[in-house]
C-alpha cells in the first residue's frame, strides 16, 4: 500500500522551486461534477459528487462529498475535509479527515496527492486508515478530450483497494470496486455543462462473491444524464 502512494508521489512533475511565483490572494472554487438521476431495474438512483476549496496557491482547505440513493435509501454518503499545500508544480499534498455515513457510520484519516500528471491526466490517490481498523488505496484518474470548444468526451476511472476485510461492507483484500466509463458533456456556459455517461461500476474478486452470498447485486454498467457546474 505505502509503494503504490509512494509511486503515486514520484509520478508527479518536479517539485516547485523557491523562487517559483506564487499568490497569496485568498480563492475559493467549488464543482458540482455529478448530479444526476437514472432508473435500475425500476427504482430512481441518485448520484452526487462535489468538491471544492478555499485558500491561497500553497494552502487550502479542500472539501468533498459524494454518494448514491436508490429510491429513499442512503446508500452510500461520504463527507472529506483535508489541509492541502502544494508540493510540487500543479501537484498537492492532502491530509485530513473522511466520515462515512452510509452504509455504515465510519471515520478515517486520510492522506494523499491530488494535481495534473504528464499528459494532462487528472490523478487522486489517497489512502483512508479506518478508526476501525480498515485500509484502503482509492486512485483516480480522468481526462478532457476537447471535440470542440463546448463538446468535451471525458475517460474515467476509479478503484478502491482494500489491505483488510471488512465484513460490514462485504468487503475482501484487494482490488474490491471498479469505476470507468465514459462521459460526454457540452459546455452551454464554461460553467454549465449537461452529461451522458456510459458508466461500468462493480464488485471484484471475493467482494463480489460476498455481495452475492448476500442477495445483493455486484454492479454492471448503467447510463447517467446529469449536469455539471462550477462556482
Amino acid at each position: 500500500m505505502r509503494g503504490v502512494l509512494l509511486a503515486a508521489l514520484l509520478a508527479a512533475p518536479g517539485a516547485a522551486q523557491d523562487t517559483q511565483a506564487h499568490d497569496g490572494g485568498i480563492n475559493n472554487y467549488t464543482l458540482v461534477e455529478e448530479a444526476d438521476l437514472t432508473s435500475f431495474n425500476g427504482t430512481l438512483v441518485a448520484n452526487w459528487e462535489a468538491q471544492g476549496w478555499i485558500g491561497s496557491d500553497m494552502h487550502k482547505f479542500w472539501w468533498r462529498t459524494e454518494g448514491e440513493t436508490k429510491g429513499p435509501r442512503l446508500e452510500q454518503s461520504e463527507l472529506q475535509a483535508l489541509y492541502s499545500r502544494n508540493v510540487a508544480t500543479f501537484f498537492d499534498a492532502q491530509v485530513g479527515l473522511r466520515h462515512d455515513i452510509a452504509p455504515d457510520a465510519r471515520t478515517y484519516v486520510v492522506v494523499g496527492v491530488t494535481g495534473l500528471a504528464p499528459l494532462f491526466f487528472e490523478t487522486e490517490a489517497h489512502v483512508f486508515f479506518g478508526l476501525k481498523g480498515d485500509v484502503l488505496l482509492r486512485l483516480r484518474q480522468s481526462f478532457d478530450i476537447r471535440m470542440t470548444n463546448r463538446f468535451v468526451i471525458q475517460p474515467l476511472f476509479e478503484t478502491d483497494i482494500y489491505a483488510t476485510r471488512v465484513p460490514e461492507r462485504l468487503i475482501a483484500p484487494g482490488p474490491a470496486i471498479i469505476e470507468a466509463g465514459i462521459l460526454t458533456r457540452y459546455e452551454v456556459t464554461r460553467r454549465v455543462a449537461p452529461y451522458v455517461a456510459v458508466m461500468f461500476e462493480r464488485r471484484l474478486g471475493e467482494s463480489s462473491r460476498l455481495a452475492r452470498a448476500a442477495g445483493e447485486n455486484p454492479g454492471g454498467w448503467s447510463i447517467r444524464t446529469g449536469v455539471r457546474f462550477w462556482l
